[in-house]
């Protein structure tokens, strides 16, 4: 069966996949192309799929510099649906002939704009509208056959449709939840629009990852990087589902881990039919950690030692493949892409060594979000513990401990993150929370205990809302619960005598502080 597709042009923007994933969630097939696909790879992708139209993402650059990238010409001949988002709004209001420059004022954030003309993509919306802008570059003119669909304060143009060619453009991201009706904006391109039967189920992804990883490693032998997280507890399934007895997972206790997580590993996976390995290695990573306070480093430092004992427990077992639980969120924030800005390095993406002894690195879910991973985790029939689990990196407290990391500092920060799990699990608020956790600040204040000056750690508590972590709100978090967290955690570590809660969103902020 060919599935409707929808094919989205990738110009490095932040949320490339997740325009990709959102088209999914309507039934949809996805699929993430280079920005110059050219119109002959597209006619190639039609004995695969049935291609219905084009998504231009949003990116970094400016439309008008030099080396920006451009789509090739040619697909606007190719008679396929065109929408552009932010980016590819511009570069489609610049190629049809229309002038984009820089704006006076800059858009970041939530702006209202008003539908002049609702129609196409802006079908049945009403005359107000409030949508998520990031943008700094403007169209401030279109050619004769496009009209403007929506305007805001600062962009004369912040909508623009082509009736007849069925191309439109929005200076916003409808993709972003922040957008107040993204849904039915993206549902109106799909299904008015293009056209688009919704005949694709997320089911067909675990056929589909089964067959790639037996394609891949074929007869050999492999090990799985198990955390006892939800990304690699579901690439462990996949995985032991298309190989069996020649797949090892090896869980690695570097040190960093959670107040009892070792043990809450094993016992999950030791029952398992599976080869599973615990190696501990606290000394082998907090040694290579020391004098390190850039967070990148941290990060290189980390990925590096990881694969260290995996290749270690590689050869024992005649492995020459790693299997890893990388996500899209990893890939994008590492800036794998050309275009694509760095937000951060992942240890399990642009933190690996360049050199390695496997012979090849797999990736199951490299294209799924959190929430996409948690539906096959539940087809897989994984335990509720471990789908609902919230996320942990894989560099555990080494990067929730700013500065230099220390096994003193480690084991304050787990003692004070045990604290702040307790009290929102026991509130029950955890189950509309997408990350709570603690962060372990170089800053140092003064403080009272026993009547006595205290001098000690600033512990910052973050709590976030989130569907699939490429944006997060600050969680309103109930004073009491903050006072008991913060109560405690004074109490009982006698090292930490103040206690701040982050009230950043994500955009500005990642959520982690490192």
């Amino acid at each position: 069966m060919r599935y409707d597709t929808i094919l989205v042009l990738d110009f490095g923007g932040q949320y490339c996949h997740l325009i990709g994933r959102r088209v999914r969630e309507h039934g949809v097939y996805s699929e993430i192309v280079p920005h110059n696909i050219t119109p002959e790879e597209i006619e190639a992708l039609k004995g695969r799929f049935n291609v219905k139209g084009l998504i231009l993402s949003g990116g970094p650059d400016s439309v008008y510099e030099k080396d920006a990238p451009r789509c090739n010409s040619g697909i606007f001949d190719s008679g396929l649906p065109m929408l552009g988002l932010c980016y590819g709004h511009q570069l489609i209001a610049q190629i049809a002939g229309g002038k984009v420059e820089p704006s006076s004022n800059k858009e970041y954030g939530i702006a209202t704009v008003t539908v002049d003309r609702s129609m196409g993509v802006l079908e049945g919306l009403g005359p107000k509208e409030k949508v998520w802008m990031s943008h700094g570059d403007t169209v401030f003119t279109l050619p004769k056959e496009y009209t403007v669909l929506a305007h805001s304060e600062n962009s004369p143009i912040a909508a623009f449709g082509n009736e007849k060619k069925r191309i439109y453009g929005l200076q916003w991201h409808p993709e972003v939840v922040h957008t107040e009706h993204g849904v039915e904006m993206l549902r109106n391109f799909l299904y008015e629009v293009c056209r688009c039967e919704p005949n694709w189920q997320t089911a067909d992804f675990i056929k589909t990852s089964v067959e790639e990883i037996q394609r891949k490693v074929g007869r050999g032998k492999a090990i799985v990087a198990l955390s006892g997280g939800i990304d690699s507890s579901t690439v462990t399934a996949l995985t032991a589902a298309a190989l069996g007895k020649n797949l090892t997972a090896v869980f690695v206790d570097h040190g960093f881990m959670r107040a009892g997580e070792l043990e809450f590993v094993e016992q999950t996976f030791g029952k398992m039919d599976i080869n599973f390995v615990s190696v501990k290695a606290h000394g082998q990573f907090l040694q290579k950690l020391k004098g390190v306070f850039d967070p990148e480093e941290k990060r290189r430092i980390i990925g590096r030692e990881f694969v260290r004992v995996f290749e270690a427990q590689a050869r024992k077992v005649g492995a020459e493949y790693l299997v890893q639980g990388t996500i899209y969120p990893d890939r994008i924030e590492s800036g794998f892409r050309r275009f694509s800005d760095k937000i951060k390095t992942h240890h399990n993406v642009a933190g690996l060594p360049s050199r390695m002894e496997f012979k090849g690195v797999v990736e199951p879910i490299r294209d799924l979000y959190k929430d996409e991973v948690r539906k096959v985790a539940e087809q897989l029939r994984l335990p509720k513990a471990i789908v609902w689990r919230q996320p942990f990196p894989g560099p555990g407290l080494a990067v929730r401990v700013t500065g230099e990391v220390t096994a003193e500092k480690t084991e304050i920060l787990r003692r004070a993150d045990k604290i702040v799990t307790d009290e929102i699990e026991k509130a029950g608020l955890d189950g509309g929370l997408w990350q709570y956790f603690a962060v372990l600040t170089e800053t140092k204040s003064t403080g009272v205990k026993g009547d006595a000056r205290a001098y000690g750690y600033t512990v910052a508590v973050r709590a976030v809302e989130s569907r699939e972590a490429m944006t997060a709100n600050f969680a309103r978090l109930p004073y009491e619960v903050l006072e008991r967290i913060s109560t405690r955690i004074t109490n009982e570590i006698e090292q930490v005598v103040r206690i701040v809660y982050d009230v950043t969103h994500k955009p500005p902020a990642t959520i982690e502080w490192e």
